[in-house]
């Protein structure tokens, strides 16, 4: 018996030395040091053994044990050591490198338009007022003086809930509800979204943004309202932009003008974006029409006003050289970096 447990002693220290992983230390500790291995098996028949021979083979069988246990645990001490080596030197990193750039996103271009345009007017002494996207009749086309049968309706045709109440077609709503609610003097100009039943093309599309003003006071005329645009247009397109008015009409302003800026592209000198005209349309203005003091209780005597709205897609299409409103909601992000 003592023979086999030499025997067991050295085929673990040749097995031990062919260990470098703790998943194989592990195998050999089960195969020389568990339950069911030889060395415990031995153990069991000590028993049997006569009265000498038991702590003769007692002695061999702890002394086996013993060292078979300091190899194990040498090995094992070992491995734990390198492994947490191997692991520091993997999260190292060297702090002299590079960072990784995050990218960063920035406003969307018509979000920079709105704050633009708000920001001119601002600095001009009017105030920036916002309202519901889902409109009253009243509000949206009545107080504008719009009547259910008023032909100017086919130009504004939106989408209808079934309460009857409508997507605003315009953000002159805004207007309505400051008036109903404050007392003059009012300049105010009032950004958001708009929708109508457009067809989708190249300059059209069924929902984008206005920027709509306001100024009702007393003795307020046509040449205040064309100093506070002319002073828009400097700013927005440059010193050197001139500006025009042609007759045209709204129901809620009299009388009425479309607002005619020279080419940004060509300079006024005409080319094929201008239909080599000079000019290019900006935006629709007017003196507040009488109707709609009356619908908000203001005394058309007294005060006068007039109103302008821009789209701000087309602000933005001038200003940047876009040629298709379209571009604005593809989410294309190299067109997004752009601005």
């Amino acid at each position: 018996m003592k023979d086999l447990i030499d025997q067991i002693v050295n085929s673990a220290c040749k097995e031990i030395k062919i260990i470098n992983d703790s998943r194989s230390l592990e195998e050999f500790r089960v195969k020389f040091l568990g339950k069911k291995s030889e060395l415990q098996n031995l153990l069991k028949k000590i028993g049997t053994l006569s009265k000498e021979e038991k702590p003769v083979i007692g002695q061999a069988l702890n002394k086996a044990k013993k060292t078979i246990y300091e190899l194990f645990n040498n090995l094992k001490n070992g491995l734990e050591i390198s492994e947490q080596d191997s692991k520091l030197k993997s999260e190292l990193f060297d702090l002299t490198l590079p960072g990784v750039k995050v990218p960063i996103g920035h406003k969307h271009i018509i979000s920079k338009s709105i704050e633009e345009i708000c920001d001119i007017f601002i600095n001009l002494g009017f105030e920036v007022k916002i309202g519901p996207e889902l409109e009253t009749d009243f509000h949206n086309f009545e107080a504008l003086n719009i009547p259910a049968d008023h032909p100017a309706r086919e130009d504004f045709d939106s989408f209808y809930s079934e309460s009857g109440q409508l997507l605003r077609t315009h953000t002159s709503p805004v207007q309505i509800r400051a008036m109903l609610n404050e007392q003059p003097p009012i300049a105010m100009v009032c950004p958001g979204k708009c929708y109508r039943r457009d067809s989708i093309d190249a300059t059209h599309y069924p929902m984008f943004h206005q920027v709509e003003g306001l100024l009702v006071d007393e003795n307020i005329t046509l040449g205040d309202l064309k100093g506070v645009l002319e002073s828009f247009c400097h700013r927005m397109f440059g010193s050197h932009t001139e500006l025009r008015f042609r007759p045209s009409f709204f129901p809620f302003t009299e009388p009425s003008a479309e607002v005619d800026i020279s080419c940004v592209f060509c300079g006024g000198k005409g080319c094929n974006i201008c239909k080599n005209s000079g000019w290019i349309e900006i935006l629709g203005a007017g003196m507040v029409d009488p109707e709609v003091f009356k619908a908000v209780n203001y005394d058309s005597e007294k005060w006068t006003g007039f109103a302008f709205g821009m789209g701000v897609e087309r602000v933005a299409m001038l200003k940047y050289d876009i040629n298709d409103i379209r571009f604005f909601y593809e989410n294309e992000i190299e067109f997004l970096k752009q601005f």
